[in-house]
């Protein structure tokens, strides 16, 4: 009797076992394709980045764990140029919150950044009194584009969306975990309601 019972008991045992699995196998067979690619897709952080700053020390963006950042890429001769002075009141305002805006000047669209990287420093200080992290020139697009840029551009590192710089300006927003959350045009301004309302969120 005894024996017969444990017998019954094992065979159900395994029939729940298998009926678990089978279960498991059609749910992951019922994801579509596309949410499938999704899961399987390791994004990337910007903290794996190190750069030079327009001085050419060290900046590494893994020390900027637990803020809100703004990668923006800049230009000294553009018609929105005079974003430096909306950038730098929003660093202003919110940099003790935990929010940071560092910028790449760029010479990708119409040579609207010829100065080097000394120039650059003192046109940003002179003209707009910038204090927000500013970073040595690089390109943003393009076969020499910098792989800060690949990263923010590329779906498949980032996991968001692929993107291309239009112009001068063009902003990306970080959230604290190091994760681009959104692409902001470079016509929009840096004091625009939309960004203000991110960093408080």
């Amino acid at each position: 009797m005894k024996t017969t019972l444990l017998l019954v008991f094992a065979i159900v045992f395994l029939s729940c076992k298998q009926n678990t699995k089978d279960s498991a196998v059609i749910a992951n067979n019922n994801v579509k394709p596309e949410l499938k690619a999704q899961q399987s897709m390791a994004k990337e952080t910007i903290y794996q980045f190190k750069v030079e700053d327009l001085s050419g020390n060290p900046f590494d963006f893994s020390t900027l764990k637990g803020k809100k950042i703004m990668v923006v890429n800049t230009a000294s001769k553009c018609g929105l140029t005079p974003q430096y002075e909306q950038l730098q009141e929003l660093y202003e305002t919110y940099k003790d919150e935990g929010f940071v805006i560092v910028g790449f000047p760029a010479n990708n669209f119409l040579a609207q950044e010829p100065g080097t990287n000394t120039e650059i420093a003192a046109f940003c200080t002179e003209n707009y009194g910038v204090t927000f992290p500013m970073m040595s020139k690089i390109s943003v697009k393009g076969k020499d584009m910098d792989d800060v840029y690949a990263f923010l551009t590329k779906k498949s590192r980032n996991g968001l969306q692929d993107s291309e710089v239009e112009w001068n300006f063009q902003k990306y927003l970080i959230d604290e975990e190091g994760f681009v959350v959104r692409v902001v045009s470079p016509k929009t301004v840096p004091t625009d309601d939309s960004i203000i309302t991110w960093i408080k969120q």
